[in-house]
């Protein structure tokens, strides 16, 4: 990693950005996996309605796109000079990330 790349700093107002977009996602998740999972056996028809709210709630409120912003603004604070791997720092360090493929794959 290069040298620059070990401390990075964001401005207050970009950390809290930040913050109140993980927080919407992460207690608007849980909050659904409450409301659908509060009894001790889910029947099949519970489990597709929590299916499908979760999928609804990331669809219509394009939680893909607040993501992808939290990304774009963690990402913009790195040097992005490549390598002699022909990456830079955050390619290198995501290589292996293991994705969702689709089953069978």
């Amino acid at each position: 990693m290069l040298k620059e790349n070990e401390s990075i700093t964001l401005t207050g107002c970009e950390a809290i950005d930040i913050i109140k977009e993980i927080n919407y996602i992460l207690v608007s998740l849980n909050n659904i996996a409450h409301h659908y999972y509060n009894e001790p056996t889910i029947t099949g028809a519970r489990r597709l309605e929590y299916e499908r709210e979760t999928t609804n709630f990331i669809d219509n409120n394009k939680i893909t796109h607040k993501l992808a912003e939290v990304r774009r603004v963690l990402s913009s604070k790195f040097n992005d000079e490549l390598g002699d791997d022909d990456m830079d720092d955050i390619e290198r360090e995501t290589e292996k990330t293991r994705y969702w493929e689709k089953p069978g794959d």
